[in-house]
């Protein structure tokens, strides 16, 4: 080998290469670490209705180690993630010394149970609010579905002027709702939005303007419905018997029983009374 130079050569020229390479990367992590490229500013943008600045100085303060380059970007978008309104991250450099944080909140549409939150793109999440929101219930993996669901259901109940309070889907993909007005409306498994909106024209023409709400609707007849209101069972409710005249026809009577007595006493006065003047005369 010794006496090969060109073996020789190729093998000095790759050590060098080397070298130059382990300085060039020791000399860039020297200069990337010094203190003449601080991160001074960080900008958050978006709408941002929950999550606070304190949250954000925070959050600042525990992963925004470093400088301009070693700043862990991965780290900080997971620690912004954690928040509980907030729905998704990004995170990039702006040259020379700032950083900008976009962050887009969860916008609450409903409650799934007394579980957790549920957001216009159909995803549950866990936050504190004291919203008055709709309530969902259903299957696990029915999230999106009901979601999807409301917003339909919702909008064919506009032109009543009512709003859901209530989305149920049952196991076996039985739809019911509930209204601001307390009716109840069971939809089936098929066909929902065109029941839906068979009855809404039906309701708005004829019992929008009866007295008392229905209570009770049900739509999965082929070619019907059938409702329930107070004043269909208020018309076959018993009329209740009135006790009162007799009451006081017994207390008449014990009033007259007890009158008697005392008739009968001053009538023995005024005999004796006669007696009296009768002998003295």
């Amino acid at each position: 080998m010794w006496d090969k130079p060109n073996i020789l050569n190729w093998v000095a020229n790759a050590l060098f290469a080397l070298a130059f390479v382990l300085f060039m990367c020791g000399t860039l992590f020297v200069v990337v670490h010094m203190p003449i490229f601080p991160l001074n500013e960080v900008r958050v943008e978006g709408e941002l209705k929950h999550v606070t600045r304190e949250q954000v100085k925070l959050i600042a303060s525990r992963y925004l180690q470093g400088n301009f380059f070693t700043v862990n970007l991965l780290k900080t978008r997971e620690a912004f993630e954690k928040l509980p309104w907030v729905r998704n991250v990004s995170v990039r450099r702006r040259w020379p010394k700032r950083l900008e944080v976009v962050i887009e909140e969860h916008q609450a549409l409903a409650r799934w149970g007394n579980i957790a939150l549920v957001n216009t793109h159909g995803e549950l999440f866990h936050a504190a609010s004291d919203a008055d929101l709709p309530v969902f219930y259903g299957p696990g993996d029915g999230v999106k579905e009901v979601a999807e669901h409301y917003v339909e259901f919702s909008a064919l109940l506009i032109p009543v002027k009512m709003k859901l309070t209530e989305v149920t889907l049952t196991p076996r993909r039985s739809w019911q709702v509930t209204t601001n007005t307390g009716m109840v409306i069971s939809l089936g498994r098929e066909k929902m939005d065109m029941r839906l909106a068979r009855f809404m024209q039906v309701y708005s023409k004829t019992f929008a303007g009866l007295k008392g709400d229905l209570k009770y609707v049900d739509l999965r007849y082929p070619s019907g419905f059938a409702v329930r209101s107070p004043m269909a069972l208020a018309a076959f409710k018993p009329a209740g018997v009135a006790a009162e005249p007799k009451e006081q026809s017994q207390n008449h009577g014990k009033n007259e029983v007890k009158k008697m007595p005392e008739k009968k006493e001053k009538v023995k006065q005024n005999r004796k009374k006669d007696e009296v003047k009768k002998a003295k005369v």
